[in-house]
């Protein structure tokens, strides 16, 4: 089971609205909060948005090597579509918009978000085709 990720973001509070908004769709809930990051916990797992002092660039390219995007466990196909309009005014993009929600496949019901910082997420549905 993972136990956290921690991802090192440029801007906290932009970090906040995104991912924080994002996961407390998703069921997650504050656990704790320091001057420079917050966390949010499901479970036994937690994410931390930290702005680090030691940061060495000024946003994510997942096309790097490293974290390419988190993949969540979304509900329902009407639950994912319902957080997907929720995420867009929330500092998410949907991307490729030609192939919604199919990108992953035509059995794989899934939105991929990115947020201003680059960074992406994948919301799955669980409920069958």
């Amino acid at each position: 089971m993972l136990h956290h990720i921690e991802l090192w973001v440029p801007d906290l509070p932009r970090a906040e609205q995104s991912w924080g908004r994002l996961l407390s769709r998703l069921g997650y809930t504050e656990y704790q909060r320091w001057p420079e990051g917050v966390s949010w916990t499901l479970g036994g797992t937690y994410v931390v948005a930290e702005q680090s002092p030691a940061l060495s660039a000024s946003s994510h390219d997942r096309r790097r090597p490293g974290l390419n995007h988190l993949a969540f466990h979304g509900g329902s196909r009407m639950e994912v579509d319902a957080l997907v309009a929720d995420a867009t005014s929330h500092g998410w993009a949907l991307m490729f918009h030609d192939q919604h929600p199919f990108a992953g496949g035509p059995d794989h019901y899934a939105a991929y978000l990115r947020n201003e910082d680059g960074f992406e997420a994948e919301i799955v549905a669980g409920d069958a085709p």
